[in-house]
């Protein structure tokens, strides 16, 4: 047992370090201007990186909170799409069934850049191109798979027992969804909310192919650094998209909790 105990604490420690060597990296590279091989530590330091993401010229705060924003249109978009069309994958028996979880996966595995062309097209003919609403449908063709995948799962896991019996004590639909099954499937929102809004917040080349360039996100911003190999301010966008994301992750589930906990207490 002690053998055991030791070789998971090994293994944990491993990858809670795993984890955590390259934010560490990332921290020290944005405040490093120069650190050649095969130097252990960095040989200057310097704050160009710091001082021009917070300048009110670079506007990186407000594509921020921006990109926050349209991240999050498509988060909450996403999933009320994603509960029915789960919820339909999960629990019902129909024909094609197989085929349907097949197809909706196809936006992940259809190589994105034949998507987006063709759909670039339909969007110039609709007028949809170069818009915030173009962009935000754009994202929620790849996120939807993330969203109706977890759910899924997660409706085939509660199963419908405690809607029937809602039913069975009176509840009508409205109050059998709010009361009952959206508190069951709450953990699988919180992940599956949470990977979309990643994919979202993530998106390259369909935002610069949609938005035409109007609409700029906080990763278009970034990815130019990275391609260009400037590490110091690569590393510094980086680290606020990585904080940016943990933080949401935080508040969404801690109010999700503190809604429920309120929920429960009124109950009572």
């Amino acid at each position: 047992m002690k053998k055991r105990s030791l070789f998971f604490t090994v293994i944990m420690y491993s990858i809670i370090f795993l984890l955590l060597f390259p934010l560490v990296i990332l921290f020290v590279w944005s405040f490093t201007k120069n650190w050649p091989w095969p130097n252990i530590v960095p040989k200057a330091f310097g704050l160009r990186a710091i001082k021009y993401v917070f300048s009110p010229t670079s506007k990186s705060l407000k594509t921020l909170l921006f990109s926050v924003w349209l991240s999050s249109v498509v988060t909450i978009i996403t999933l009320f799409i994603s509960i029915p069309a789960a919820k339909a994958l999960g629990l019902y028996k129909f024909k094609g069934k197989r085929l349907f979880k097949l197809l909706i996966l196809a936006p992940i595995i259809v190589p994105p850049v034949a998507v987006s062309m063709g759909i670039h097209v339909t969007f110039i003919r609709l007028g949809l191109a170069n818009t915030f609403l173009g962009v935000v449908l754009m994202h929620i063709i790849p996120c939807i798979p993330y969203g109706v995948r977890i759910l899924t799962n997660v409706f085939e896991i509660i199963g419908e027992s405690m809607e029937m019996q809602a039913r069975v004590l009176g509840a009508n639909p409205y109050k059998t969804f709010f009361y009952i099954t959206l508190p069951m499937i709450s953990p699988g929102l919180v992940s599956a909310g949470s990977l979309i809004f990643i994919v979202s917040f993530s998106q390259y080349f369909t935002t610069f192919l949609i938005g035409g360039g109007k609409i700029v996100t906080f990763f278009m911003l970034m990815f130019p650094y990275i391609q260009s190999g400037d590490r110091m301010m690569a590393s510094v966008y980086s680290l606020i998209f990585i904080l940016t994301s943990l933080v949401l992750f935080v508040v969404i589930e801690k109010t999700v909790k503190a809604y429920y906990k309120a929920e429960n207490y009124f109950y009572i």
